[in-house]
Formats: structure tokens, C-alpha cells, sequence
């Protein structure tokens, strides 16, 4: 195809949406079940190998080689690099939780670091009748998340540095590095029955109250203020939730 493209002396342009068409097909026609992040990774693959490849970069100026660099600086401004990256909470991850970690009616429920709104969709669906929030420092994943996410207030700041005290929820899904940060500021400003809610990664330094398995193997572990530390990091960690994992230990 770019072949008879080169022969027809097509422009630049129309080469790269051959490219995309090419790439987007497969991924709109596919029978088989894919995310909606897998078809844009397919779908936008084929142009960029072909822009890589040299076959269109001659004819591109040279700014344009500086976009994809700004665009990640757009939705992931420096300040948010050292906070987990944008891995979104799988469908259904959370369903069971409340039976671990119920809440009352109304309670109030935060997603710190919300990305698009991921998080914030499996909490309202396990907890309808709570009220939902979410802090995401990048302003367009911000405004992307608040149109998906009519069930939540979603507003834009540093998750270090909002107060978690009126939260009696308050869920992550961080990276290993930043879950320290997390329980210390959780044992700062939590109040005595609050959970908090880590998808994936644990607290090495805390005894986790329940632990919640979602459907594809990968653990939420919940921790109720006020938190119990343990004596030595040597000790293997052990849940109290583990047996049996579905009933609440508190």
C-alpha cells in the first residue's frame, strides 16, 4: 500500500491516515474481546513504525518530531511523575469488596490519583449509595474523568496534599515506592474506622485487616484505622482477612 502511495507521489498526510485506517480496521472488527486502550495501541502501531521508519519523517518538519513529547507533558506534567502511572483499575476488580470493608449510607469515599475515572466507577458500583471523589493533578485526565464519572466530584490537585480526614474510604493504586507515603499520611489524617484501599500493592510495614482477590488473581489490600504495625519487617506478612478471604475480619 505505501508502495503504490510512493508511486503516486501521495502527500505525507494521506500516507499516515492510510496507515491509521490500516490499523484502526482490525482493531474496530475484531470478534474476539480487547480493551479500549489494546485497540488504540493497534490501531495507532502500524503509522508509527511507518513514521519511525524514515518512509514519512523526510517530509514531516521538524517541530512535529516535539508533539508526542508535549503531549505527554500535557496529560502527565512533570509533578505527577513520581506518583503511580496511568494503570487503570479493571472492570469488576472491586466486586465483593463491601463485604470486606462495608460503609454506611452516605459515606464518603476518595480515589486518590482517579486517571480517568477507572476507580471511580467499580467503587460507585460496589458502593452505590456512598459519595465519591476524586483528585487527578493532570487537568485534561481531570476533565476526561469528570465526563465519565457523573457519579463523583472530581477536582484537580495534589493528592499529598488534599485532606483525607473526611473520607471513611480512601482507595490507591500507586507503585511500591509510593506506598509508604501513603500510609503515612493515612495514619496522619484518617479517623478511627476508615479503610484504606490498595489495589495491588501492599503496605509492607502494616498487618492488613481483609484482603480482597479480584477476578484476575491481583489483591486489594485494606487496612483500618487505626492501623496495626508490625514488629519486624523479617515477619512474613500475614492477613487476618486471608481465611476465608471473603468475610471481614473486624
Amino acid at each position: 500500500m505505501l508502495a503504490a502511495l510512493r508511486c503516486l507521489e501521495a502527500p505525507a498526510l494521506l500516507a499516515l491516515s492510510a496507515g491509521v485506517l490500516a490499523g484502526a480496521l482490525p482493531a474496530l472488527i475484531l470478534p474476539w474481546p480487547l480493551s479500549g486502550w489494546r485497540r488504540v495501541f493497534m490501531a495507532a502501531g502500524f503509522p508509527l513504525s511507518v513514521a519511525l521508519s524514515g518512509s514519512v519523517a523526510g517530509e514531516l518538519p521538524a517541530w512535529s518530531w516535539l508533539l508526542p513529547l508535549a503531549l505527554l507533558a500535557l496529560l502527565y506534567p512533570l509533578k505527577a511523575w513520581r506518583d503511580a502511572p496511568f494503570f487503570p483499575t479493571p472492570r469488576g476488580a472491586l466486586r465483593g469488596l463491601s463485604r470486606l470493608a462495608p460503609l454506611a449510607a452516605g459515606a464518603r469515599v476518595l480515589e486518590a490519583g482517579c486517571g480517568l475515572g477507572h476507580g471511580l466507577r467499580e467503587l460507585h458500583a460496589e458502593y452505590p449509595r456512598s459519595r465519591l471523589d476524586g483528585i487527578e493533578w493532570s487537568w485534561p485526565l481531570r476533565l476526561a474523568c469528570q465526563w465519565r464519572c457523573r457519579c463523583a466530584r472530581v477536582t484537580r490537585g495534589d493528592i499529598w496534599r488534599a485532606d483525607w480526614s473526611a473520607y471513611q474510604m480512601v482507595y490507591v493504586f500507586q507503585r511500591p515506592e509510593s506506598m509508604r507515603r501513603a500510609v503515612d499520611k493515612a495514619s496522619r489524617e484518617l479517623k478511627p474506622g476508615a479503610w484504606l484501599a490498595s489495589l495491588e500493592f501492599e503496605a509492607t510495614e502494616l498487618q492488613s485487616d481483609a484482603l480482597h482477590r479480584c477476578p484476575d488473581g491481583r489483591p486489594v489490600w485494606l487496612y483500618r484505622h487505626p492501623f496495626t504495625r508490625l514488629q519486624s519487617k523479617s515477619q512474613p506478612q500475614r492477613c487476618r482477612g486471608d481465611l476465608p478471604p471473603t468475610q471481614p475480619t473486624r
